[in-house]
């Protein structure tokens, strides 16, 4: 579904990131872990070409984002990303918020959309909320609506950047239900979050992100239960 290789980003004279490669498949479930700083949120947003790397590649299915004969506008639009500071208009509703994608790039009928989006504010646990305003909502209701807003493009994928990092740990917990659910329903992930248990019970793999690079990746339990690497394991020794 997605496949990196050899991403190089710099920002000036910082290099971000130094060569990472991953693959993704269908379905999969792969979580990014690593300290701030270690490049997990610009990888993200390379895989979606909110940055352009200064070199290798990012594959959707077979199509290379940044392609010179690539729509990459179209080709984004497979690819569902969910931020830490959630982004909604605040002069939207929250129903206007999530159909105002499918309307405007889709061309979607508005019926149509707004039919879509009232499902996805009941899945996200949200269907009283349809019509409150932004400055309604909490911080976890907000990103609930932040993901119900991605999920109506209908993606391929789903990119999640530290989605409970701006939330008070009571609201946390209903963010990564909401998560955990569309997981169930198959949809492929890639999720950088500093949720330990969380990315263990979730993932399929875990990738630990240090220093631009991805040292260490495989199944939950043994990255968190035998690593190999050591920055993985004073990484783990630190929060664990």
């Amino acid at each position: 579904m997605i496949a990196a290789r050899g991403l190089h980003k710099s920002f000036g004279a910082l290099e971000v990131l130094k060569g990472v490669d991953l693959t993704v498949d269908s379905g999969e479930v792969v979580c990014l872990i690593g300290a701030s700083g270690s490049g997990k949120s610009t990888f993200l947003r390379c895989l979606n070409g909110l940055e352009r790397s200064n070199s290798g590649e990012v594959l959707i299915g077979i199509t290379p984002l940044m392609g010179r004969e690539t729509d990459n506008n179209k080709l984004r639009q497979r690819i569902g990303m969910v931020f830490q500071h959630f982004n909604l208009f605040n002069h939207l509703s929250a129903l206007d918020n999530i159909t105002l994608g499918p309307i405007r790039l889709k061309r979607t009928p508005k019926a149509q959309a707004e039919a879509e989006a009232r499902e996805l504010t009941a899945l996200v646990g949200l269907a009283d909320k349809a019509h409150a305003m932004p400055h309604m909502l909490s911080g976890g209701q907000k990103q609930r609506v932040a993901i119900a807003r991605a999920l109506a493009m209908k993606p391929d994928a789903m990119l999640f950047d530290e989605p409970t990092s701006a939330l008070d740990p009571e609201m946390v917990r209903e963010v990564l239900d909401v998560i955990r659910k569309v997981a169930r329903d198959g949809m492929t992930m890639v999720i950088a979050t500093h949720e330990m248990g969380f990315a263990r019970e979730i993932a399929d793999r875990v990738a630990f992100m240090h220093a631009g690079m991805i040292h260490e990746i495989g199944p939950p339990d043994r990255i968190f239960g035998a690593p190999r690497e050591k920055r993985l394991q004073e990484f783990l020794s630190k929060i664990l």
